[in-house]
């Protein structure tokens, strides 16, 4: 394994490190990229996410990008898992979001077959000490006001596509 000699070389540290994780089986995907631009949101009362996020990430023409996401939301569902572990197909496991709730959110899009920018995020919502926690893909709805910050990832690679045994779309990379 690569020791004391990374420090002057990181390219041939990180290239031999990488070969080494390598021989290990694994099913993990991944691809590279570089940030692009950085874009600061503020969502009104209102606003549905994801729709907004994605509407402005295709008139941004942002292709891939990372999402952080606080603020308020006082309605909508969200998907808190599959109702069972069966994969084909998947029934999602809707929660209603009821009474507003403070929420911080962490997500990713990535263009769907067509192209247009399709957001994957995950919120944890919390009101008078208890939380709903899920995927926000049903659709919330901004209370007063929420706060977003899309970070672009420069890679042709990231799409989402559907995956034929869950009916889900995925992301490939």
């Amino acid at each position: 394994m690569p020791g004391a000699s990374c420090v002057a070389s990181h390219d041939a540290c990180y290239d031999a490190h990488v070969s080494l994780l390598l021989v290990e089986e694994t099913k993990v995907k991944a691809t590279q990229g570089r940030i692009g631009r950085v874009f600061v949101l503020r969502l009104e009362d209102g606003d549905a996410v994801p729709e907004s996020i994605e509407r402005y990430a295709a008139e941004q023409r942002i292709r891939v990008g990372q999402v952080l996401l606080l603020g308020g939301f006082g309605e909508g569902e969200v998907v808190a898992g599959p109702r069972t572990s069966s994969k084909s197909p998947v029934e999602p496991l809707l929660l209603p979001v009821d009474g507003v709730h403070e929420t911080l959110g962490v997500g990713l899009i990535a263009p769907d077959e067509a192209g247009t920018p399709r957001l994957h995020m995950h919120g944890a919502l919390g009101r008078a000490g208890n939380t709903l926690t899920g995927c926000l893909r049903q659709g919330v709805t901004t209370w007063l006001v929420a706060e977003a910050v899309i970070t672009e990832i420069l890679t042709d690679t990231a799409r989402r596509q559907p995956d034929p045994e869950s009916g889900i779309m995925l992301l490939n990379v």
